[in-house]
């Protein structure tokens, strides 16, 4: 079966999912739904949005928004069918164990309108790995379900295999084999210009320079400055990142900034305090 994926809208439109304003390359956009009770309760902290963002990064997508979702059947229905809707592509971490309370593939499924299948390369796959492990039993068989007409993203770590179908992406929620399955989709997806950074540091409060960090990005179009306030030693500070797909760009801009600053009377600290 073939499953329809609506394209994101508005990407004519101006980020996510469209054109920076001014600038001609096509922004590629990601959504990260972690989900499970553990995330949401404290027991468990999550590691795979820093690693997610930073993989993306590198394929020239950018993460434009997390959610976190409990592990109830309608709000991940929900989650899923808000974000991939509106990004290019959808990651899901969380919920595809072998347990009663691993119901993402289930909600996915149900999200798309479209049964759960066995998928035969996954039901060989898990026979061969738990071959010498205790055998494929009925509860380990459940991570090669799959939402019909779906694809698989190897798992060299444990076997089981994440999930591709239509523009969602559903991985592990243990952040290594989450690992090992972005390193199978490297080079995989389409995207843009991976985006490049740039840190200054100051001993000023932010609130200060506001308008000279303003400034900035208004007269450096396709640009982004970030503002980081800190408070250390009884003195107040700020990092500033500017961020854009375009190096030169980038290191104009920080050029100028930090020449803004030393003219106010401010000492700049390069790549941040």
């Amino acid at each position: 079966m073939t499953i329809d994926i609506a394209p994101p809208s508005g990407l004519c439109e101006g980020a996510p999912g469209g054109y920076a304003g001014g600038m001609t390359h096509r922004i590629w956009t990601a959504a990260l739904a972690v989900i499970g009770d553990e995330i949401l309760s404290g027991r468990t902290q999550d590691k795979n949005v820093a690693q997610i963002a930073t993989w993306l990064n590198v394929q020239g997508i950018r993460l434009a928004e997390v959610r976190i979702v409990a592990d109830k059947t309608e709000a991940i229905v929900e989650a899923v069918n808000i974000l991939r809707s509106r990004n290019d592509y959808l990651f899901t971490t969380g919920g595809i164990g072998p347990t009663h309370d691993d119901i993402t593939v289930d909600a996915i499924a149900e999200a798309l309108g479209v049964p759960v299948d066995f998928h035969p390369q996954a039901v060989a796959v898990l026979e061969s790995y738990y071959a010498e492990r205790g055998g494929l039993t009925e509860a380990r068989k459940r991570m090669a379900r799959v939402p019909e007409g779906a694809d698989l993203i190897e798992n060299r770590m444990s076997g089981a295999p994440g999930i591709r179908v239509g523009n969602i992406f559903i991985m592990a929620g243990v952040p290594h084999i989450t690992a090992g399955m972005l390193d199978a989709l490297t080079g995989t997806l389409e995207g843009g210009l991976p985006v490049l950074s740039r840190t200054i540091g100051c001993w000023v409060a932010e609130s200060e320079v506001a308008e000279m960090l303003r400034t900035a990005e208004k007269t450096h179009e396709g640009v982004a400055i970030g503002s980081y306030p800190f408070f250390r030693d009884g003195r107040t500070g700020a990092n500033f990142v500017v961020r854009a797909t375009d190096a030169a760009l980038a290191d104009r801009c920080i050029a100028d900034l930090t020449a803004a600053l030393e003219q106010s009377g401010r000492t700049v600290v390069s790549d941040g305090i």
